[in-house]
């Protein structure tokens, strides 16, 4: 009797402690404490940005300020897109950030393939080169670039801002990573039924870089949406202002209108947070799986 109540007895406190530890254990991460606390404070500009373009113009200016709006105020969205020619600037970044996702996912693959899969004389050093264009800043290169442009007869149109924005040497590095990453044994098997190298590219290679295209369109959209310098220096016609040089124009003349000017920020913000948004599990994985294979 005693040899074997003091074995359960013994057994009893170690019972007890799996069972509180399994009573408090979280439902989630741990780093969702640290992580959802950060998301919150990142937010809230946002957050801000989106309650006080439905506020009026009194509510905006009052101080102390107020936090909610009394009542749901639409008038500076009716305004910016009724009295402003924020409609017309909207579609050229449309059109320019476009047709840069467009160019950069076809001449991106190209190059990417290039290097990842042949060997030709100077492939490595020429990488190489294209890969150094990515450190020069765009202070050095903004003149000679306006110089090609002015040569063009690109000045003060859309073209100005689409072709030097046509390939990124990001877009190609990037989707080099990736390719390498597949097996060669996919290729080698089409290219004995007789497949080319660009049926081999477009039938197989593609189809498994989504990932890395779709990584590669949302930093194109996101870099020729939200740019500002390049339009500010090549464009001089308010016609042909994208998003962001009309929307700073617009914040300048009408600077009392806060309405209408956080109308116009939401309006801009929101096609770079759904583009994100749609992509955002193709963009993780192309990160994860690229970049680490040289």
């Amino acid at each position: 009797m005693t040899t074997t109540a003091l074995p359960e007895a013994a057994r009893r406190p170690a019972a007890e402690a799996v069972r509180t530890h399994r009573r408090f254990r979280l439902p989630f991460s741990a780093w969702h404490l640290l992580l959802a606390p950060l998301a919150a404070l990142f937010a809230l500009p946002l957050l801000w940005l989106l309650i006080t373009s439905v506020m009026n113009d009194a509510e905006i200016n009052r101080f102390p300020p107020a936090l909610w709006p009394s009542d749901l105020d639409l008038g500076g969205y009716r305004y910016v897109l009724g009295n402003a020619m924020f409609p017309r600037w909207l579609l050229n970044s449309v059109i320019v950030s476009g047709v840069a996702v467009a160019s950069n996912l076809l001449f991106g693959a190209l190059g990417g393939y290039a290097f990842a899969r042949m060997r030709f004389r100077g492939s490595r050093l020429l990488l190489v080169l294209m890969l150094a264009t990515m450190a020069v800043p765009f202070q050095l290169t903004m003149i000679p670039t306006f110089l090609v442009m002015k040569k063009l007869g690109l000045i003060d149109t859309l073209g100005a801002l689409i072709v030097p924005s046509l390939v990124t040497p990001f877009a190609v590095f990037l989707l080099r990573q990736f390719f390498l990453s597949l097996p060669r044994e996919l290729e080698e098997a089409a290219w004995m039924d007789g497949c080319s190298r660009l049926r081999v590219l477009w039938s197989i290679v593609l189809p498994l870089a989504r990932p890395a295209l779709a990584t590669v369109a949302v930093l194109t959209f996101l870099s020729t949406w939200n740019d500002l310098s390049w339009p500010l220096i090549a464009i001089n016609h308010d016609t042909q202002y994208t998003l962001q040089l009309g929307l700073t124009t617009f914040q300048g003349q009408h600077h009392t209108r806060w309405s209408a000017v956080m109308a116009g920020n939401v309006l801009t913000v929101l096609p770079v947070l759904l583009a994100f948004l749609a992509a955002q599990k193709t963009f993780i994985r192309s990160l994860t799986s690229s970049g680490l294979k040289g």
